[in-house]
């Protein structure tokens, strides 16, 4: 039977949300408030399981999964529009999906503040975020130009994104609390999951009927398969309009080891998204068909999900934090300086999805490990994984205009990744090798126990 947890947090809250009503009626003495907190207490639907807790969970895994799962393959958008004569050598596409994830991450500063200090309109922010991705997608359906789509399903379904993201993560955190590995293990392999099946769907629509009727396509899948799932996305906990946002110790800006922390995200983020975009263009290169760039990225995201898992597992205190992060760092510089620049078959680069994807995708999951690595107060833990955040969205939308000034615009079949991805392959080996440097550099900076 699952019980009740009762925290000094809640507490909080039921006492904020209580405090409009008791201005109207006389005070109550201690022993009075003391009994109304722990009947309302008693009266909370329980956390870490029950109906209502998956409810809330599967809501959340279907939003990730289609929602968030669309951008994370825009590689096969990115071939398909390479090869439209409006769009052919166009240096911009690669902007779409670099600023469409990177908004996400670089917006947790702002949005994880604001979730925090006006919890009643979570709710609302969630509706207002789909309907926006669905404005994005829909707008997109009519764009012209680049820069529209840039506009469209780039800026506009990143924002749209982003306003979804932070208040669904809050209402998971409030429903799962002992349990919170297993549901945020859950909801991170929503995206690489429905990732499985996106570049199939999108490679398929795109080459039977266009851009613009695929994404009239997705914006009413989107409805169908999300719009059900809104009522679902409740909090556990009664809230008033504000709550007071708790003080933060900025004093870990003065510990290198945030730093070095900041530096390596920053770093991995520059190379870590280029081979998910690429690797359709790459796979033409080499001669294979759309449907076997598409399967590279589903294989790609399937292994990814398992590199999450696995390392979201082995960090929960198993084995040293830097120690894991210098693993996944060392073997994505390896597997991309040797198996995707000298990739000539299909076979060596289904060997390489599965290997990057293993271990480029797993250092994500570590990010909230070195929000308490470093963290000495909970408040502060979150205020480092938004800061982490803001460094991964930093690279990802560099890593648009970088990897497009890389390309080559000579193809040799004989040469380092066919000429034209050279660059491209030795920047990314190189973004991950720098990433790697910095965690070894954090062996030398003061740190808490198991972390090193």
């Amino acid at each position: 039977m699952v019980t009740t947890a009762t925290s000094s947090h809640e507490l909080q809250n039921f006492e904020n949300a209580s405090s409009q009503s008791r201005d109207h009626i006389r005070e109550l003495t201690p022993e009075e408030a003391e009994d109304q907190n722990a009947t309302t207490m008693q009266q909370l639907p329980p956390v870490d399981g029950g109906l209502e807790a998956w409810r809330v969970l599967l809501a959340a895994f279907m939003f990730e999964a289609i929602l968030w799962g669309f951008p994370l393959s825009f590689g096969i958008f990115q071939e398909y529009y390479s090869t439209l004569p409006q769009f052919e050598g166009n240096p911009y596409i690669t902007y779409i999906g670099s600023i469409a994830t990177g908004i996400v991450y670089m917006g947790a500063p702002l949005m994880a503040p604001l979730v925090k200090k006006f919890p009643v309109y979570q709710k609302h922010m969630v509706v207002v975020g789909w309907v926006i991705c669905l404005a994005a997608l829909v707008a997109g359906s009519f764009a012209d130009t680049m820069g529209s789509l840039i506009a469209t399903q780039g800026i506009l379904y990143g924002t749209g994104y982003l306003i979804i993201f932070y208040p669904i993560v809050s209402m998971v955190n409030e429903w799962w609390v002992a349990r919170r590995g297993l549901a945020w293990g859950i909801l991170l392999g929503s995206s690489g999951a429905s990732g499985v099946a996106y570049p199939f769907i999108n490679e398929a629509l795109l080459h039977k009927y266009g851009y613009k009727t695929t994404l009239r396509a997705m914006a009413v899948a989107s409805i169908i398969m999300t719009g059900p799932l809104l009522p679902s996305m409740k909090r556990r906990l009664p809230a008033s309009h504000t709550n007071a946002l708790a003080k933060t110790d900025w004093s870990f800006l003065r510990k290198p080891i945030f730093w070095l922390y900041i530096l390596s995200t920053m770093s991995q983020s520059l190379g870590f998204y280029l081979p998910s975009l690429y690797l359709p263009s790459y796979a033409a290169t080499v001669g294979l068909s759309s449907r076997m760039g598409a399967t590279l990225i589903a294989l790609m995201n399937v292994s990814s999900v398992l590199g999450q898992f696995t390392y979201g597992y082995l960090s929960d205190g198993r084995f040293p934090l830097n120690a894991l992060l210098l693993s996944t760092m060392l073997v994505s510089t390896i597997v991309a300086l040797t198996l995707w620049g000298m990739a000539k078959s299909l076979a060596t680069l289904i060997v390489f999805a599965l290997i990057y994807g293993f271990f480029a995708y797993a250092f994500l999951a570590m990010r909230v490990r070195m929000g308490t690595a470093v963290a000495t107060e909970q408040s502060d833990s979150m205020t480092m994984f938004c800061l982490y955040s803001f460094a991964q969205g930093i690279g990802n939308v560099l890593a648009g205009p970088i990897s497009s000034a890389l390309l080559i615009s000579d193809t040799n079949d004989y040469d380092y990744g066919y000429t034209r991805y050279k660059a491209l392959v030795i920047f990314t080996g190189t973004a991950m090798s720098a990433s790697a440097i910095f965690i070894a550099l954090s062996y030398l900076a003061p740190s808490k126990r198991n972390t090193r």
